[in-house]
C-alpha cells in the first residue's frame, strides 16, 4: 500500500489505460532517495499485469559498462530481433555484444529500440520501467530516452525513476513528476499502520527527522532499540545536522548492517562492490573470506537482501551504498581484488573482461602501469561500441594509474575529448583544467583545443571559444594540425559577429590555397569571388572537400573544412554548393556515425533548402537537427536552429510560432554574445513584420539584426529585407548604405542569385527612369541561376507589380502580381500571398489561383507532413520509420490521420498532391 500518493497513482493508471487504446507516453519520476519512486514503479507493474512489463535497473558499479542496462531490459524480448529490418537487428546485436561488431549508428540504435518496443507491444499495452536511471550507463540511457521522446501510437508506457541529488541520469524532453514529502495525514497513517509502537517523544523526533520521506519513516524506527523507541533518546541518537533524510536513512541501514555477523557483512560488501546480481560470482569471491551461502541468511532474514536461485539484490539502493561506505578502505580494496580474481576465468565472456579491469583498478591505490593499460583497453572497447561516457571514465582512471606525466596528460586529454562526445560538458571542462598541455603533441593539443572550444560554445560565448583556438594556433605553429583549428576559429569568430575578432583570425591565416576559403570568409569581400569560382570549378584545396568520402571523415576530421565550404556557399549565394555539401555531410555523418557534426550539417542543410524555397525539407532538417542538439545539450546550435525554424514560420505567416522560436533564440543569443544567431533571430521577426505589412517594425528589427554582426558577408542575407522595409516605411535614406553594401557583396559573390537581389534593391531605391529596367534585369538574373529561388523571385515580381500599379500600368502589373500570388500560394507563404492578393484586387484582377495544395498540406501537423512526403515517394512504413526515428505503428497512425485531411483514401493519391505542391 502506498501512502499519500493517490494523485501520482492516478496519473500512472491513466497512462496505462490510454496505452490499452494504443496511445504511448513516457514519464520521469524524480525525487530523493526513499520518496517512493520504486514503489510507484511496483504499483504500475501491478496495474499492467503479468507478462506486459520490461524492466531494467541502473547499477552504480555498471555505469561504465556500455549498453548493460539496455541488454537487461530488452533481452527478455530478444526473439523479436528476427522480425526487425537487418540494420536494426545488427545494431542491437552489436550493442548486446553478440556479434562483436561496433555500434556505428547511435540514432539507428535508438530507432531499433523503438521498433523492438513497438513489436513487443503488438500483443497489448507494454510497460517499460527504468529504475535508478541516474546509475544507468549513458549509452543505454541515451537510446532509451531517444525512444521515449518518439513514442506515439505503439501502446507503450515508459517510466523512468531518477534520484535527485546524484550526478547523471538527466532526462530532458520527457514529462517530469517530482515526488515531494508526504503530507501530515499520510505520515500519521504510515506510522500507525507500519511502525511498531513509538512513544510520543520518539514519534515526534522521527517525524521531524524524516521530513515526509516514506522510507525514512520506516527505516529510522527500525534502527532504534526497544528502549529508544520507548522514549529513551538523547540528542545524538538521531543526528539533527545532516544534509538530508537520505543520509539519515543510510545511517539507519548501517546500524542494521553492523549487527550482522562478520561473515555476512563480508558477503554483503562483495555484493555491494559489484552489485551485478550474480549470486554465483558473489559466492566465488566471498569464498576468499571464508564465507558461504549460509552466511547470507541473517541478511535475508533482516530483509536487507532478496535472494533467488541465481540472483542477489539489495532491497533498496541505499542498503548497498550503506554497506560499501561503512566498510574500511582495506576491506573495500580486498572485496574488489576478490571479485577480479573470481572473474579471471570469465574474461573472454561478454563484458566480464571490462568488469574485471574495473575491479582491478578499484583495488589499486597507487600507480600500476599494467592495470592502466587494461583500463585503456576498456576505453578503446567502450569507444568502439559508442559508449563514449564509459570510455571517458576509463581513460581518466588509466590516467590516475600511470606514473608517466606525459602519458597522464595524453590520457586525460582523451578522457576530455570522449566526455565531450558524450555531451558531458561540465565534466569535460573539469578534465581539461587538469591536462598539462605542455606534455601534448600538436595533434592532441589541437584536438583538445577544439573540444575546449566546443564546451565554451555551449556554456559561454563564441568569442571566448575563438580565443581558445587562436591561442592553440599560436602554440602549435604551422603544422598539419593547424588547418582544422583555424577553420573552426573562423566559424566561431563569425558566430560572435565580432568584426575585429574576425580580422584577427584572418591575420593568422597562412597565405596558401588550403586556407583560401577561410580567408574569404574572415577577410575583405574582395577575396570571396576568386574562391567562389574555384569552388564551382571543383578545386578541392580551396574548399577542403577532397576528404569528403575518405578516411578522415570516419572520426570527424575534415568535417570542419567541409562545413566551412558549405557555409561559404551559403554566404555568397552559391546555394547549389551549399546544398550539395550539406547533403554529403549529413549522409556521411549518418553512415560514419559522426554524431558530433550531424546537427551542424542538418542546420546547413536546412538553411540551403530554406534559400531554395524547399520549405518542407528545410523544416524536416531543422527539426531533426534541433532534436539532436537538444539531446546532446548543444545549446549554441539549438539557438541557430530555432532561428531557422522561426524564419520558416515567418515565411509561412505563422505569427505565434515565429515569435516563440525567434524570442527563445534571441534570449539565449543575447545572453551568450552569439551575434550572428541574434541577427538571424531578429531577421526572422523582421521578415514576419515585413510580410504582414508592418514595415516600420520590420525596419527596427532588421537594423537591430545588422547591428549584431560586423562583417559585410554576414549581413548580406538580411540586406534585401532591410532595403525593402526602409523604402516601404518611407525612410529610403536608411536604405542607401545597405544598397551599396549589397551591390559590393553581389560583385564578390559572382552569382546570378546575388546579382538579382542587388538589382531588385537598386530598383527600389533608384531613379524612376531606371526602375523598370532594373526590375526586369532582376527577374532575368533570377532565371539565370543554377538553382531556383522561388520565394525571392516572387518577391521581385510582387515589388515590380506594386510599382507598375502605382504607375497606373494595371495590365502589366496584374501579370507580375498573379505570378507572385501563384508562387506564394505554392510555397505556403500566406502573409505574402495576402499582400499579392490585395495588390492584384486593387489592380482590377481576380485573386483566384486554382487549387492550392499548400492549403491541404497546411492542415497537417509537421510530423504528418513529413510522413506524407516520404510515403508519396513509395517508401514503406518501415522505411519511413527508420528515416524519421519513429515506429512503423506510429507512421501508420500519422497516415490514418492525414488521409481524411487531404481528402484521399489511399497512398496512391499522395504523389498527385505533392506534385501539385511542387
Amino acid at each position: 500500500m502506498l501512502y499519500g500518493r493517490g494523485i501520482e497513482q492516478e496519473r500512472i493508471h491513466r497512462m496505462l489505460v490510454r496505452a490499452g487504446d494504443g496511445a504511448s507516453c513516457a514519464l520521469v519520476i524524480r525525487g530523493e532517495a526513499g520518496m517512493g519512486k520504486t514503489a510507484l514503479l511496483e504499483y504500475a507493474t501491478g496495474v499492467a499485469g503479468p507478462g506486459r512489463v520490461l524492466r531494467t535497473v541502473g547499477i552504480e558499479s555498471e555505469m561504465e559498462l556500455a549498453f548493460g542496462g539496455l541488454h537487461q531490459l530488452l533481452w527478455p524480448v530478444a526473439g523479436h530481433l528476427e522480425g526487425l529490418p537487418g540494420p536494426q537487428a545488427a545494431v542491437l546485436n552489436a550493442a548486446f555484444g553478440v556479434s562483436g561488431e561496433a555500434v556505428r549508428d547511435r540514432f539507428g540504435l535508438g530507432t531499433a529500440v523503438l521498433a523492438m518496443l513497438a513489436r513487443a507491444a503488438a500483443g497489448g499495452p507494454l510497460l517499460v520501467l527504468v529504475d535508478d536511471s541516474q546509475w544507468l550507463d549513458r549509452a543505454s540511457l541515451d537510446a532509451l530516452v531517444f525512444a521515449a521522446r518518439r513514442l506515439h501510437a505503439e501502446g507503450v508506457v515508459m517510466l523512468f525513476a531518477v534520484r535527485d541529488g546524484v550526478p547523471g541520469g538527466q532526462i530532458e524532453g520527457v514529462p517530469q513528476l517530482l515526488l515531494q514529502g508526504l503530507d501530515p495525514a499520510a505520515v500519521d497513517a504510515l506510522l500507525t499502520d507500519r511502525v511498531v509502537a513509538l512513544s510520543p517523544y520518539a514519534r515526534e523526533r522521527i517525524v521531524e527527522q524524516a521530513q515526509g520521506n516514506p522510507l525514512a519513516l520506516l527505516e529510522l524506527p527500525a534502527a532504534l532499540t526497544a528502549e529508544q523507541r520507548g522514549g529513551r533518546l538523547n540528542p545524538v541518537t538521531l543526528p539533527a545536522g545532516l544534509a538530508s533524510p537520505s543520509s539519515r536513512i543510510q545511517e539507519a541501514f548501517q546500524e542494521q548492517i553492523r549487527r550482522l555477523p562478520a561473515a555476512t557483512r563480508a558477503m554483503l560488501l562483495v555484493a555491494a562492490a559489484d552489485d551485478c546480481g550474480d549470486l554465483d560470482l558473489v559466492l566465488r569471491a566471498s569464498a576468499r573470506f571464508g564465507a558461504t551461502l549460509e552466511d547470507l541468511e541473517p541478511a535475508e532474514d533482516a530483509t536487507l537482501v532478496l535472494l533467488s536461485e541465481h540472483t542477489l539484490s539489495f532491497r533498496h539502493p541505499l542498503i548497498r551504498s550503506a554497506t560499501y561506505q561503512d566498510a574500511a578502505l582495506t576491506r573495500r580494496l580486498a572485496a574488489h581484488r576478490a571479485l577480479a580474481e573470481a572473474l579471471r576465468g570469465d574474461v573472454g565472456v561478454g563484458q566480464h573482461a571490462d568488469r574485471r579491469a574495473w575491479h582491478l583498478a578499484a583495488a589499486t591505490t597507487g600507480a600500476d602501469e599494467t592495470v592502466a593499460a587494461e583500463m585503456v583497453g576498456v576505453a578503446e572497447r567502450a569507444g568502439g561500441r559508442q559508449g563514449t561516457a564509459s570510455a571517458s571514465a576509463a581513460y581518466e582512471r588509466a590516467a590516475q594509474l600511470t606514473s608517466d606525466s606525459a602519458g597522464r596528460a595524453q590520457l586525460l586529454a582523451a578522457a576530455a575529448i570522449t566526455s565531450a562526445e558524450a555531451g558531458q560538458f561540465e565534466r569535460t571542462a573539469a578534465l581539461t583544467d587538469r591536462v598539462n598541455a605542455l606534455a601534448l603533441d600538436p595533434r592532441m593539443l589541437a584536438d583538445l583545443a577544439r573540444v575546449r572550444a566546443i564546451v565554451e560554445l555551449d556554456r559561454g560565448s563564441p568569442g571566448r571559444a575563438a580565443r581558445i583556438l587562436l591561442e592553440c594556433a599560436d602554440r602549435i605553429g604551422r603544422c598539419a594540425d593547424l588547418a582544422p583549428v583555424l577553420t573552426e576559429a573562423v566559424q566561431t569568430a563569425q558566430s560572435s559577429g565580432d568584426g575585429r575578432l574576425l580580422a584577427e583570425v584572418a591575420a593568422r591565416l597562412p597565405d596558401s590555397p588550403q586556407y583560401a576559403m577561410a580567408r574569404a570568409m574572415a577577410g575583405p569581400l574582395a577575396t570571396a569571388g576568386a574562391v567562389t569560382e574555384r569552388t564551382r570549378a571543383g578545386d578541392g584545396d580551396a574548399d577542403g572537400a577532397d576528404g569528403a568520402d575518405g578516411a578522415d571523415g570516419a572520426d570527424g576530421d575534415g568535417f570542419a573544412e567541409r562545413i566551412l565550404a558549405g557555409v561559404h556557399g551559403q554566404l555568397f549565394a552559391d546555394h547549389r554548393t551549399a546544398l550539395d555539401t550539406a547533403l554529403a555531410c549529413v549522409r556521411d555523418c549518418r553512415t560514419q556515425d559522426v554524431v558530433g557534426w550531424l546537427h551542424t550539417s542538418l542546420h546547413l542543410l536546412a538553411e540551403a533548402q530554406l534559400s531554395l524555397g524547399r520549405y518542407e525539407e528545410a523544416h524536416a532538417a531543422a527539426t531533426e537537427g534541433l532534436a539532436i542538439a537538444e539531446q546532446f545539450g548543444r545549446r549554441h546550435r539549438e539557438t541557430y536552429l530555432r532561428a531557422t525554424l522561426a524564419t520558416l514560420a515567418a515565411v509561412r505567416g505563422e505569427e505565434e510560432r515565429c515569435a516563440a522560436l525567434g524570442g527563445a533564440a534571441l534570449e539565449y543569443a543575447d545572453a551568450h554574445d552569439i551575434g550572428l544567431a541574434a541577427a538571424h533571430a531578429h531577421r526572422a521577426l523582421g521578415l514576419l513584420d515585413l510580410g504582414s505589412g508592418d514595415a516600420g517594425s520590420a525596419l527596427t528589427r532588421l537594423e537591430a539584426a545588422r547591428s549584431r554582426v560586423g562583417h559585410p558577408a554576414l549581413t548580406a542575407f538580411l540586406l534585401p529585407d532591410l532595403v525593402e522595409a526602409a523604402v516601404r516605411a518611407g525612410r529610403p535614406e536608411r536604405a542607401a548604405e545597405p544598397v551599396v553594401l549589397l551591390t559590393r557583396w553581389a560583385g564578390a559573390a559572382r552569382q546570378p542569385a546575388a546579382a538579382a537581389l542587388a538589382a531588385r534593391c537598386r530598383a527600389l531605391t533608384g531613379a524612376d527612369e531606371e526602375v523598370e529596367e532594373r526590375f526586369t534585369a532582376a527577374l532575368g538574373l533570377h532565371d539565370a541561376g543554377l538553382v531556383a529561388q522561388p520565394f525571392e523571385r516572387a518577391r521581385t515580381e510582387l515589388l515590380f507589380g506594386e510599382w507598375l500599379r502605382r504607375e497606373r500600368r494595371r495590365t502589366d502589373a496584374r501579370a507580375h502580381l498573379r505570378r507572385a500570388l501563384e508562387a506564394f500560394d505554392g510555397l505556403g507563404a500566406r502573409s505574402w500571398a495576402a499582400r499579392a492578393r490585395t495588390e492584384l484586387r486593387a489592380g482590377g484582377g481576380t485573386s483566384e489561383t486554382g487549387g492550392r495544395p499548400d492549403e491541404l498540406l497546411g492542415r497537417l501537423s509537421p510530423q504528418e507532413r513529413e510522413v506524407v512526403r516520404l510515403a508519396a515517394t513509395g517508401a514503406t512504413n518501415r522505411q519511413i520509420a527508420t528515416q524519421l526515428f519513429l515506429s512503423p505503428r506510429t507512421v501508420g497512425h500519422h497516415l490514418y490521420r492525414a488521409f481524411p485531411k487531404l481528402g484521399i483514401t489511399t497512398r496512391n493519391d499522395l504523389p498527385s498532391i505533392l506534385d501539385r505542391e511542387r
